[in-house]
């Protein structure tokens, strides 16, 4: 069976330990050095080591499509280097009639869940494979099989090891190259081939959300970080503290989450552009200081990389529950700034501009990733523009007695002068207050400040920022989506439009302040507004609605994780509920 395609999609799973993992990764680097795009999803429990793992790469459809940016409705191939645990991921890996299973027969019987997909099942023995090979691993027999499945390069393949594996030594790159080998001579025994057309050779980065967002940090001018370790946000601090050593700036581990957003109060108020990273039972820990921040005015990004919950949840897998916290999680009115990212790629100059935004408008910016979009990694084009900077306002118009911290400006930005300046003292606390800072129980300043604190974020220019629109201008019908949720409804909506519904996309980037003016523009002229996102209760549907930016009609599809969207249940969703409507 020999065929020559646009992409191919495949799956290396075994149990926690066996380098499914590592096999994918490679895989993956392989495919950006032979020109192609790619997207690599890693399942895993919540257990430290052992448990289920697996490696879901789709890798192709170079200069055609652009970055891949969705898993595949259904994949081509399963390599199961061992049969454990696989029924606890089983359902996420969507195989059919026309998928191929390669497996090791003294692994065991193909166990029923895989053999109902009606897939065809194909031996091969790679625990004898990676024994016949000196220091020989099995991960690396089950890559060889994939690398010659897709048809990559030989060339890209070792130099895929060799960034792969090279720290390990010269014997252990040697290794991999000749299991990789016979792995890919055991396919060819087998007349296996879905190998991709030639892919476009050109400079991309091959990188996941958490490190995007570790990068934007830095381009940004984060000089601060504090945070508490968490799953899955903990790889963006894991990056920033290798890069900051290098360019400046500190990343300290705090004892707990609520120490790390305290730490950064303090670092913004001695005038540090700041940062703290979480997830969804750490941010709730914040929440206090979080009200904190916004009353004092104090600039910092609170990344939450949003995970399934409530409370501990499924810490590996995806959801997109946090929004309500992360929109209204404060006692009394606070305002504040929520941005999302709408792809991996975007992850860093939504960060970089979450930053400027902290600094310039003095306010906590939330950013929310998500577990899909963060511990995803990708191979995507390299970015060529940035969000323009903005600083913090630093000097002020009247020194000495006179010196008002929080004076009512028109914009609503007052200075904030580092500590220690002459003539320049001020107070910070959550207290209401004066425009000096000093608290008050007056209502005519406590409203004040209210306002001030509003105001700077009602006026501001956000540009751009708001988001972004796919799709035709003649669409009848728009998704809106946020986080992870774009990717799918991106290419639910393409083959929508293909098969004569015409449909745009509607990214939502800044979530608030929501700038109700630009959606409706971008809902001009559609008949059928639906809502996609991972939540159970549709939470950006009714911040929408309770925001009035959402006309009669309009629709949610929301549904909890952790089984990721896939564009052929938004089609099925979406014609389904037009047949009914129909009916």
């Amino acid at each position: 069976m020999s065929t020559t395609r646009k992409s191919v999609s495949i799956v290396i799973a075994g149990s926690g330990g066996t380098g499914a993992i590592t096999a994918g990764s490679t895989l993956l680097a392989a495919a950006a050095r032979d020109g192609h795009y790619g997207l690599m999803t890693k399942l895993s429990g919540a257990q430290v080591r052992g448990g289920e793992a697996a490696a879901l790469i789709e890798i192709g459809r170079s200069g055609i499509d652009g970055p891949i940016e969705a898993q595949p409705d259904r994949f081509d191939a399963l390599i199961a280097l061992d049969w454990e645990n696989i029924q606890r991921f089983a359902p996420e890996i969507p195989l059919d009639g026309d998928s191929v299973v390669l497996s090791d027969p003294k692994a065991g019987p193909v166990p029923a869940v895989i053999a109902a997909t009606g897939a065809r099942i194909l031996e091969v023995a790679f625990g004898a494979l990676a024994g016949s090979v000196e220091g020989g691993r099995i991960n690396m027999v089950g890559f060889g099989v994939a690398a010659r499945l897709a048809g990559l390069d030989e060339t890209a393949i070792e130099a895929a090891i060799r960034a792969q594996i090279g720290a390990k030594g010269e014997k252990a790159v040697a290794a991999s190259l000749a299991a990789a080998k016979v792995g890919a001579e055991a396919l060819a025994a087998l007349g296996v081939s879905m190998a991709l057309s030639p892919g476009e050779k050109k400079a991309r980065w091959m990188c996941s959300g958490n490190d995007a967002v570790g990068l934007g940090a830095l381009r940004g001018g984060i000089e601060f970080v504090a945070a508490y370790p968490i799953t899955p946000a903990t790889e963006i601090t894991e990056w920033l503290a290798v890069e900051m050593q290098e360019h400046g700036g500190r990343v300290v581990l705090a004892e707990d989450e609520i120490a790390a957003i305290n730490m950064c109060c303090g670092a913004a108020y001695a005038g540090v552009p700041t940062m703290t990273i979480t997830s969804g039972p750490g941010l709730a820990l914040k929440v206090e200081t979080l009200g904190l921040a916004i009353a004092a005015e104090l600039p910092m990004v609170v990344v939450d990389v949003m995970r399934v919950g409530p409370s501990t949840g499924i810490p590996t897998k995806s959801d997109q529950g946090d929004l309500d916290i992360a929109l209204h999680g404060t006692p009394g009115d606070a305002p504040r700034v929520v941005l999302a990212p709408i792809s991996i790629a975007d992850c860093a100059a939504t960060t970089e501009r979450a930053v400027h935004v902290a600094e310039a408008l003095q306010t906590p910016v939330m950013l929310l990733s998500d577990q899909s979009l963060g511990q995803t990694q990708t191979i995507i084009d390299i970015p060529r523009t940035r969000p323009a900077p903005l600083k913090r306002l630093v000097e002020p118009a009247v020194t000495g007695p006179d010196f008002r911290r929080y004076a009512l400006t028109e914009s609503g930005v007052s200075p904030m002068p580092a500590p220690g300046n002459p003539g320049t003292q001020w107070v910070a606390d959550g207290l209401s207050h004066k425009e000096s800072g000093h608290p008050s129980n007056a209502a005519v300043d406590h409203i004040a400040q209210m306002k001030k604190r509003l105001r700077k974020l009602e006026t501001f220019d956000w540009g751009d920022t708001w988001g972004e629109v796919h799709g035709p201008a003649d669409a009848t019908l728009a998704l809106i989506a946020f986080g992870s949720t774009v990717g799918p409804a991106a290419e639910a909506a393409r083959r929508l439009t293909e098969a004569g519904t015409p449909t745009r996309v509607v990214a939502l980037r800044l979530i608030a302040p929501l700038q109700k003016n630009r959606l409706a523009e971008a809902l001009a002229g559609t008949a059928r507004v639906v809502v996609v996102e991972q939540n159970a209760s549709g939470q950006l549907f009714r911040h929408l609605l309770g925001e009035r930016a959402l006309g009669p009609g309009a629709e949610s599809f929301a549904r909890p994780g952790p089984a990721p969207f896939r564009a052929a249940e938004i089609v099925a969703h979406l014609t389904a509920e037009t047949r009914e409507a129909a009916e």
